[in-house]
Parts: structure tokens; C-alpha cells; sequence
């Protein structure tokens, strides 16, 4: 590593600190109600509306109306995105002509874009028209980030109210995020993107002739505007096949430095909002530390692994499946936070990782993808571990469990269980499918361990709503998109009901004063404690698993054999 990769590295984390608590703050006042800068330029499209929806933004539900009109709403959605790529070739901006995708590939992308896992199993280009692009994929790369936030904000409040059953309204969170969030930042995004020569444009394919004196096709499109959102939203899905590393999607090592930070940007901040919110920014920053402990061990094996010398490649650095404008310290960083964000875009292909790099970021869907996560997602994911760390804790010291001066009791901790449980489940007993069965199989590139890392990836990122993959897969067939379309639905909806009815059963209790025996949740011994219960809980479900994949190609690769 040179000294410009140690400032680059120091840059980015200290722009995500500084960033942190002046996003986070803004977005405090948006969902409190209060006044904000924007409100004068978006405000009256918010009116606007609730005007023609018919909506109460000042009537709030309990938490059984808000999963069902969140549950709607994202059917409605899976639907819509679904029709329009099945009847493809007969609707406009199809410049192309690209035929009508299959129903297999249709069922996986809506599942894909609607869960915010941004899964493609196919060549962006080659395969989808600009409308459906712009109207199906683009659409839910905004609504599926809001949705995140929403589960979030009604989280916090039933943390945050007390002997109430009201959190919120999920149509007046979801338009609050979209509005004033959202949007403000990735036109603004988009902009910057253009100006670093990103492609934002309606025109047909070009063709071309290379120097050696072949055709080649060159796609266009408007790309710039969803480079922006799917960054922001931690969507991921790439315009182009290449995602990140494609030169329209990402031309400039400023355009790579400003996508990489978006990519965490968000969920960072949001840290900051839930402390605001619950009363105390302590709270805020006790989770954001120990997320980005999380994420500094991770990238610094990482780069250990890639930097580190083997037999295989003549002990040099590995630079195969890199971008060459980039380098390793860019594409490993961008793997790091990709995968710890759940984002799933891509600058560098995973399957061309060392085992060990391969492995972290492998993890990080393991662990939940609550290393920052998803845009609200990734905050009450580790909130359901907190939950739990507050729980053992209260077994350990003999104490009554406690949250913010409310009680853990059965129902929570059974909730919490289960919103950890789907997510693995999905990994393990699909995976275990797919190693076994012919339609699993046949669509590896590699045999041995990296074989099997390949289909473990690929449903961690499905459980995870990542998007990202060991690229050397296709899965592009009937098996893996119906599989891992179900995979998504489970990592999703699995984790957002049982979220949704702690945050009912919390926000009906009391509150405790605090005392002298009160177990506190904002200190290091905490990080400490929620820190070793999160990689407890992903060492003992996965680490059997991993034993047979990235482990042993790494010591099979030090001992110069690969697969």
C-alpha cells in the first residue's frame, strides 16, 4: 500500500464521521415535523400528495396497520415492475428492441428491486429497456430505500412513546423519505455524476469499430440518475453489467471516491437521527461505533489478504478481476462497505477476491448485513441485537432486562430471535440445496471451495438484500431465481414484521427511571458486549460453512493449488 491509499482510506472515514451528525440531524427534523430547509421546495408536492392519495398524514396506526399498508404497498409494487418487464417489447423507450424477459427472470428482479437487494442475474443493457429501467427499477430503488427508513422510524418510536399503541403513519414516512431525503440527494448526486462523465442520455446503441477492427456495440442511456439512488438507497443494481467498474456508470477516481461514500453515507447518519430521536445521541453513537469497528477489522483483513504474497500468483498483489483505474486499496474498500451496507454494486469482481477477502465480505452478509446495512434496514437489524446483547447481559448481572428504560421481555426476545433466524435460514438450507442438487451445480464456474463459496454468497447476499455476487455463478436460471427470489422475500419481510411487532409491544410498556443498578447501553463495555454477541451468533451459524469454502481454498492457495 502506498502513502495515497493510507490518506484516501483516512479521507473517506473521516468524511463519513464529520458527514454523520449533519445529515443525521436534518433528517431529525424531516421526520419530527419540523422546519427544514426543504420544506419550502418540496413541501407543496407533499401536500400535493396526500391530496390525491387521500391521506391523513396526522393519523397514525397501530402496528398492524402499518405492516399491512407497508406489505401492500410492496406487493403493489412487485406487481407493477413484474407486468412491465413481461410486456416489454410492446412499451416505449426500448431503443434496442430487447425482447420481453422470462417469467423466472421477471419474478427474481421484481422480488429483487421491490426487497432492496437489487439482485440481477442478467446484462443490465442487453437486457432491459430504458423504460423499464426508469419507471419499474428506478421507481423502487427510491420506495424500497423509504420502506427501509419507515420500519425504522416506527421502531424508534415504539422505543421512544410510551403506554401507547400509535407508530406513525407509513404513507407519511415513506413520502417524507422519498421527498426530502431521496430525492434531494441524488438529483443533486446525479449532477455531480453528469459533470464526471457518467451517461445521462435517450439514445440508441452505438456502433462501433475497435482498433483491432471489430464491431463492438457501445449501450447508452440514462444512467446517471439511477447510478445516484441505487448509491444513496444502498440498492446496488447496476445500470450496466459491469456495475461500478463500467467507465459510463464510474469514469473517474472522484466519481469512485464520491460513489463509495454514498454507498454508507445514509446509514451512517441514521444513527445519528435514532439518537436524536430516542433522547439521547449517545445511544446514536454507541451504535455507530461499533459498526464502524465492525467495518475497519473487516477492511483491514481484507487488504492484509490481497496485499499479502502466494505462491499462485508469484507473490504479487492481486490484481486479476480488478479495475485497473482503481487498484486494489479502491476495490477492496468499495468490497468492504459494499457488502457491509448492503448495497451490492460492485467495482471489482468478488469471485476474483483472495479466499480471506472473499470471506469478510462474505460475513458481512452473514452477520446480518447490520454493519450500517441498508438505508434503515441495517439500523434495526442491529437493533435486534442490541435487544438481544441487553438480554444476556441482564442474565449475566441477574437484573430484569432493559432498553431505554423499558423492559425485554418474552415476546421481544422471541421476536428478535426469529428476525435472526430467517435471514440464516435462507443460507444454510438453501445453499445446502443447491450444493446437492443438478439445476444448483450446473451453473458453477469453479469446483471445490470456491464452487461452494459461490453458492453461499449468492444466498447470503439474497438473505442479506445485498444484490452483490461471486460473479463466476449463473444465476440466471429457473432454480437459482426462483430460489433466491424467495430467499429475498424471507431476508426481508422476515426481519420487517417481527421488527414491526417489537416496536408495537414496546411502544404499549412504561418506562423505568433510571437507577444505580440500570444496565447502561452507551458505553464501550456495551460496544463490547453487542460487538461479541454479533459475531457469536454469525461465527456459530456459518463458521461450519465457511470451514469448507474460504478457509480451505486459502490453505489450499498458500500451498499453491486453486480451483
Amino acid at each position: 500500500m502506498t502513502v495515497l491509499d493510507f490518506i484516501q482510506i483516512i479521507l473517506f472515514f473521516t468524511l463519513l464521521i464529520g458527514l454523520t451528525p449533519i445529515l443525521g440531524n436534518f433528517m431529525y427534523k424531516v421526520f419530527t415535523g419540523s422546519k427544514h430547509f426543504m420544506l419550502p421546495v418540496f413541501g407543496w408536492l407533499e401536500r400535493v400528495t396526500y391530496k390525491f392519495s387521500g391521506i391523513n398524514p396526522d393519523e397514525e396506526t397501530n402496528w398492524k396497520s402499518y405492516t399491512f399498508s407497508l406489505l401492500m404497498f410492496n406487493l403493489i409494487g412487485f406487481i407493477f415492475v413484474f407486468l412491465i418487464q413481461l410486456f416489454q417489447a410492446q412499451l416505449p423507450l426500448n431503443p434496442a428492441n430487447l425482447p420481453n424477459v422470462s417469467w423466472h427472470s421477471a419474478f427474481n428482479t421484481s422480488v429483487s428491486f421491490m426487497t432492496n437487494t437489487n439482485w440481477q442475474g442478467y446484462a443490465g443493457e442487453t437486457t432491459l429497456s430504458y423504460f423499464v429501467q426508469m419507471i419499474g427499477l428506478a421507481v423502487q430503488n427510491f420506495v424500497s430505500a423509504a420502506t427501509g427508513i419507515a420500519v425504522l422510524l416506527a421502531l424508534v418510536r415504539g422505543l421512544a412513546r410510551k403506554t401507547t399503541d400509535h407508530l406513525g403513519n407509513f404513507w407519511t414516512d415513506l413520502t417524507r423519505s422519498t421527498l426530502y431525503v431521496l430525492l434531494p440527494l441524488s438529483i443533486l448526486f446525479a449532477v455531480v455524476l453528469v459533470g464526471q462523465g457518467v451517461v445521462q442520455n435517450f439514445k440508441t446503441y452505438d456502433t462501433v469499430q475497435t482498433i483491432q477492427g471489430a464491431t463492438q456495440v457501445i449501450p447508452q442511456g440514462p444512467a446517471a440518475s439511477q447510478i445516484a439512488i441505487k448509491q444513496l438507497g444502498t440498492n446496488g443494481g447496476g445500470f450496466f453489467n459491469a456495475n461500478s467498474s463500467h467507465p459510463f456508470e464510474n469514469p473517474t477516481p472522484f466519481s469512485n471516491f464520491l460513489e463509495l461514500l454514498a454507498i454508507l453515507l445514509i446509514p451512517a447518519a441514521l444513527t445519528y437521527t435514532y439518537g436524536k430521536m430516542v433522547g439521547s445521541t449517545r445511544q446514536g453513537w454507541t451504535i455507530f461505533a461499533a459498526m464502524l469497528i465492525l467495518l475497519v477489522v473487516g477492511l483491514s483483513i481484507s487488504l492484509y489478504a490481497e496485499y499479502s504474497s502466494n505462491p499462485i500468483f508469484g507473490h504479487l498483489p492481486l490484481m486479476e478481476g480488478k479495475e485497473t483505474r482503481f487498484g486494489i486499496t479502491n476495490s477492496i474498500l468499495w468490497s468492504t462497505s459494499t457488502s457491509a451496507a448492503s448495497n451490492g454494486s460492485v467495482n471489482a469482481m468478488h469471485d476474483s477476491l483472495s479466499p480471506l477477502a472473499g470471506m469478510v465480505a462474505m460475513i458481512n452478509l452473514m452477520l446480518g448485513e447490520v454493519i450500517f446495512g441498508g438505508v434503515g434496514a441495517g439500523l434495526y437489524g442491529m437493533v435486534i441485537f442490541v435487544i438481544l446483547t441487553v438480554f444476556i447481559a441482564g442474565l449475566m448481572v441477574g437484573r430484569s432486562p432493559e432498553y431505554l428504560g423499558k423492559k425485554i421481555q418474552k415476546f421481544e426476545v422471541q421476536m428478535a430471535i426469529i428476525a435472526v433466524l430467517a435471514p440464516n435460514i435462507v443460507i444454510l438450507l438453501f445453499a445446502a440445496w443447491a450444493s446437492v442438487s443438478s439445476p444448483g451445480l450446473s451453473s458453477l464456474n469453479n469446483a471445490g471451495p470456491h464452487g461452494l463459496s459461490e453458492i453461499l454468497y449468492a444466498y447470503s447476499s439474497a438473505a442479506g438484500n445485498n444484490g452483490s455476487a461471486f460473479a463466476g455463478l449463473n444465476a440466471n436460471t429457473v432454480f437459482y431465481n426462483l430460489t433466491l427470489g424467495f430467499g429475498m422475500l424471507i431476508g426481508r419481510f422476515g426481519i420487517i414484521v417481527p421488527v414491526l411487532a417489537i416496536a408495537g409491544s414496546m411502544a404499549g410498556k412504561k418506562k423505568t427511571p433510571s437507577s444505580a443498578g440500570t444496565f447502561h447501553t452507551d458505553n464501550w463495555l456495551f460496544i463490547g458486549l453487542l460487538i461479541a454477541v454479533i459475531l457469536i451468533v454469525g461465527g456459530l451459524t456459518h463458521f461450519p460453512a465457511l470451514s469448507f469454502g474460504p478457509i480451505v481454498e486459502h490453505l489450499q492457495m498458500n500451498n499453491g493449488i486453486t480451483f
